[in-house]
C-alpha cells in the first residue's frame, strides 16, 4: 500500500508571515507532502502503529489506511449522566463490559460508576479502550493513543490492551507521538513518519521485576481507596506487598482459616497504573505457594482459599490448572449476620485492645454479586 499525502493551506502574505519568511528562508510552509509505503497486504495482522513527532503526518496516514472514515475518539460522545457501566455498550451484555473494563487494566471497581467526565486521564483513557472492545467495528483507526497520559499508565495501558485485542481478531492502527509504548505493545508492524521507515517484528516487551516482600499493616491505607469493600483487616493477618523498582504495586493479606485446613488470602489491590500488566496473579500465586510450602502463620503446608467476584479474575482461575473453583454464589448472605460475626472475630482478636469494644460497621451480603471461591493447588496439584 502506497499513500501519498499532500495539504495545503493558503500562503499568507501578512506583515509578520513576510518578515518570518524573510529572516529564516523557511520551506514553504502552506504545504506539507510524505509519502509512505506500507506493505501491510503482505501477511495478516491485529495491531499497526503509526509513530512520530506532531504534523509528521500520522493523521493523514491513519486517515486513509483503510479507506478513510475510520478514526475513532476514546473521549467523545460520552453521556455525562450516566457511569461508565451503563455507558459502554448499553444494550450488550453486562459480562462483556465488565470484562473488557478488567481486560484493558480498568479494574478499579468504584471507577465504573462514575460518568466519564469526572475519572481521571488514565482511566478515562482506559474507559475509551474499553468501550472499542465491545465495539462491532472490524476496522478501526485511534488517534492520539497515550498521548495524553502519564507514561507509566501509557505502557501498562499499552500492554493490557495489546493482550485483549489480539484476542478479537480484528485491526486497529494506533496514531501516537510516543515511541516509548512500542516494546510494551508489541504491535505487528510499526511504521515511522520521522524515517519514513516500515518494520515487522518490533522490540519484545521488557519483563517487569516484581519484588515481593512481607509487610506491616501500615501500607494498606495506601491501597485502601482501590478496594471496593470496606471492611476491617482480618484478625492475625500477614501482609504482603510487590514492588517494581521500589514502588509498591499490589497488596494482599493472608489469614489462617484452620478450621477449613486452609489459610485464607483478601485483600488482593493492584494499584490502577499496574491494573492489566499481569502482576497481580502472579503475585497471588507466589503468596499462595508460600504458604503451600510452609512459610505462613504456624509453619503449616495448607492451601490458600480466595474469593472473588471481579470477572477477569474469575475467568483467569477456571483457566489456570493451579486453581480448583470450590464455591459459588449468585447472591450474597444476609448482611447482618456477617456483620455480627466480623464483629465477634475481630473482638477475639484485639481483645487487649480498645479495638474489642468496637462495632464495625462492614460486612457481606446484600448484594447480587456472584462471588466464586478457588483454592490455590499450583502446579503439580495436591
Amino acid at each position: 500500500m502506497e499513500i501519498n499525502v499532500y495539504n495545503k493551506c493558503p500562503d499568507y502574505n501578512t506583515y509578520r508571515a513576510a518578515r518570518v519568511k524573510s529572516l529564516f528562508n523557511p520551506e514553504p510552509g502552506n504545504e506539507f507532502k510524505h509519502h509512505a509505503v506500507l506493505p501491510v497486504e503482505e501477511r495478516d495482522w491485529k495491531i499497526g502503529l503509526i509513530v512520530g513527532p506532531s504534523g509528521s503526518g500520522k493523521t493523514s496516514i491513519g486517515d486513509r489506511i483503510f479507506g478513510g472514515g475510520k478514526i475513532y475518539d476514546l473521549y467523545g460522545d460520552w453521556p455525562d449522566d450516566a457511569p461508565i457501566i451503563d455507558a459502554i455498550n448499553p444494550g450488550g451484555d453486562f459480562n462483556e463490559v465488565t470484562g473488557s473494563l478488567a481486560s484493558v487494566g480498568l479494574g478499579d471497581v468504584p471507577s465504573w460508576l462514575r460518568p466519564f467526565k469526572v475519572l481521571s486521564n488514565g482511566q478515562k483513557f482506559r474507559a475509551g479502550l474499553a468501550r472499542l472492545m465491545c465495539s462491532d467495528l472490524s476496522e478501526i483507526v485511534v488517534d492520539e493513543f497515550t498521548s495524553v497520559i502519564d507514561r507509566q499508565i501509557a505502557k501498562i495501558g499499552a500492554q493490557a490492551f495489546s493482550k485483549s485485542w489480539k484476542r478479537t481478531g480484528r485491526k486497529v492502527v494506533l496514531l501516537s507521538c510516543h515511541y516509548d509504548i512500542i516494546e510494551w505493545l508489541e504491535p505487528d508492524w510499526v511504521y515511522d513518519t520521522q524515517e519514513a521507515r516500515f518494520a515487522r517484528d518490533s522490540l519484545r516487551r521488557p519483563q517487569l521485576e516484581l519484588e515481593i516482600r512481607k509487610v506491616d499493616g501500615k501500607l494498606w491505607p495506601r491501597f485502601k481507596p482501590h478496594y471496593y469493600l470496606d471492611l476491617p483487616m482480618p484478625p492475625a493477618a500477614e501482609y504482603f506487598a510487590g514492588f517494581v523498582d521500589g514502588e509498591p504495586v499490589c497488596h494482599v493479606a493472608v489469614a489462617p482459616f484452620f478450621t477449613a485446613n486452609a489459610y485464607r488470602a483478601t485483600r488482593l489491590v493492584v494499584m490502577p497504573e499496574w491494573q492489566g500488566a499481569g502482576v497481580g496473579t502472579k503475585f497471588l500465586e507466589w503468596v499462595c505457594e508460600y504458604h503451600k510450602q510452609g512459610n505462613g502463620r504456624c509453619g503449616k503446608k495448607l492451601p490458600t482459599l480466595f474469593h472473588t467476584s471481579h470477572p477477569q479474575l474469575i475467568a483467569y482461575m477456571n483457566r489456570s490448572k493451579k486453581w480448583v473453583l470450590k464455591s459459588q454464589q449468585l447472591f450474597g448472605g444476609k448482611r447482618a449476620k456477617s456483620m455480627k460475626s466480623i464483629n465477634a472475630a475481630h473482638a477475639r482478636g484485639s481483645a487487649e485492645s480498645e479495638m474489642a469494644n468496637h462495632i464495625v460497621n462492614a460486612g457481606y451480603g446484600g448484594h447480587f454479586r456472584a462471588v466464586q471461591g478457588f483454592k490455590y493447588i499450583g502446579i503439580n496439584g495436591n
